[in-house]
């Protein structure tokens, strides 16, 4: 009840904060396994992805989220966990451990997720070169449905290294499904899948 009650609360904040307009360009909102990426400049952008879906998408889509950053304190974690459901990924690789086993448990469970293939927040306009993770994942689970997203202005709203959000119009647009091709080359695809994100830029 608490974390319903939250999840209410923050989809109220974020739209005050920022109008969170949903545009779907090339494909529609629909219920079906899906993995979204997008680029990744602040930590809201996963409570944007989150907010711009529909009621009954959020309760399939599961947003990753860097262990060690939303681990750091118990409410932290209760709002990743509680309200989100979301997949806690180790940004650095420990050993042997493949930091992609949360996402394929959860892909393999029937879950949609949210990842940033850029595995960091970025700073510039673009996003920065994807890592291989995306690849990976279209290689394990090709019936998954692959959707680029861009979402737009919400560095202005919490940059890097801010904690006081300022209220600014963003948006998430979503694009049309892109597919890893037969024999396709990992840098290949992770280049061609960020071109699909910077292009949702312009619409």
């Amino acid at each position: 009840m608490a974390a319903k009650a939250f999840g209410l609360f923050l989809l109220g904040l974020i739209r005050v904060l920022t109008g969170s307009q949903a545009r779907w360009y090339g494909c529609p909102p629909k219920a079906e396994q899906r993995i979204y990426f997008a680029n990744h400049q602040s930590h809201a952008d996963l409570v944007m992805i989150w907010a711009a879906l529909p009621a009954e998408l959020r309760s399939i889509t599961r947003p990753i989220a860097a262990k060690d950053y939303w681990t750091k304190s118990p409410l932290r974690q209760w709002i990743t966990t509680a309200v989100f459901n979301a997949v806690y990924v180790d940004r650095e690789r420990k050993g042997d451990e493949d930091p992609l086993v949360p996402l394929i448990d959860a892909l393999a469970s029937g879950d949609s997720v949210v990842i940033f293939p850029e595995g960091t927040r970025g700073a510039g306009e673009e996003p920065q070169a994807f890592k291989s993770g995306l690849y990976s994942l279209a290689q394990k689970f090709p019936d998954v449905v692959l959707v680029p997203a861009w979402i737009d202005n919400i560095q202005r709203v919490m940059p890097k290294g801010e904690v006081v959000p300022v209220p600014i119009l963003c948006s998430v647009t979503f694009g049309a499904p892109i597919r890893l091709e037969p024999g396709e080359e990992r840098r290949a695809f992770l280049d061609r899948a960020r071109a699909a994100v910077i292009a949702l830029r312009e619409i």
